[in-house]
């Protein structure tokens, strides 16, 4: 009786097992599903988001205004001119704007050195200017009066009458009634880019000369006649200006400092100073 009832048993728990294993299993394929489903979704959800983020950055931003508007200028011509000089306004956008065209429109302001401008995708605009240095200054007459105007070292005059820079830059002379926009002979380009030169390295040296006199050869050239500001002598020399040959000019004025007579002018031409007292050749 007792192994009876215990095989009876033992049939009847195999028989539940039987019973509630196909259950479970229906339940997890309906789980597994609802898990897909849902994954799904979120995948087609995903994909919509990202196509609607991909129209709006590629087909749609583009054509929007700038977003962010870069302008690194100078005095004298700041970012609302600026602007208004290239043809950028509030409607503005990465595809209406031609880099090139805008900045061959700033390279041609008579301020601008250069310019650079820089479309960033999808609604940022830069725009980077340098302006012109002046070199040395020229005077011109303006009715009944003189003014300054300015000349770079790429030998074109690009501004006028503002007096407050020419303390420490030379004259130059030699021209006539030099006018903005004018530009001095390229022979004479070398010249400007030594005082350039010369005026970042030792401006001391660009300060001892009050003005310097253009004077063109009979067949070809030019002479450059130096002023010192604190003597009377000029100073003779090729179209070759450099701080050595200032350091020698100066040295020689110093050994004439307190002697007369004095020589009305020093020839450095030859290399060696050479000059004239009385008709005597020294």
């Amino acid at each position: 009786m007792r192994s009876d009832f215990s095989y009876a048993a033992a049939g009847g728990e195999s028989h539940a097992r039987l019973r509630t294993d196909p259950e479970n299993i229906g339940a997890k394929q309906k789980s597994s599903k609802k898990i897909e489903k849902g994954l799904k979704r979120l995948l087609v959800i995903a994909a919509i988001i990202l196509a609607a983020e991909l129209i709006w950055l590629f087909g749609i931003t583009p054509f929007v205004p700038f977003s962010t508007i870069e302008v690194q200028g100078f005095t004298g011509f700041e970012q609302p001119e600026i602007l208004h000089f290239a043809g950028i306004n509030e409607t503005s956008s990465f595809i209406s704007t031609n880099v090139k065209a805008v900045q061959e429109k700033l390279n041609s302001h008579l301020l601008v050195e250069s310019a650079v401008v820089i479309k960033r995708f999808p609604d940022k605009l830069s725009i980077f200017l340098n302006p012109r240095q002046a070199a040395a200054a020229a005077l011109t007459n303006t009715g009944s009066k003189q003014v300054p105007v300015y000349v770079d070292r790429h030998g074109v005059f690009f501004k006028m009458g503002d007096t407050s820079n020419t303390s420490n830059l030379p004259i130059l002379s030699g021209f006539e009634n030099p006018q903005l926009n004018m530009r001095l002979p390229s022979g004479l380009v070398p010249l400007l880019a030594s005082l350039c030169e010369i005026g970042s390295s030792s401006p001391e040296l660009l300060a001892a000369i009050s003005e310097i006199r253009i004077e063109r050869k009979a067949w070809d050239g030019f002479d450059l006649v130096l002023f010192p500001v604190h003597s009377y002598i000029r100073v003779r020399i090729e179209n070759n200006l450099t701080d050595d040959i200032l350091r020698y000019m100066l040295l020689v004025l110093s050994v004439f400092e307190g002697n007369s007579p004095k020589p009305a002018e020093i020839d450095f031409r030859s290399g060696m100073g050479s000059y004239r007292l009385k008709e005597q050749s020294l």
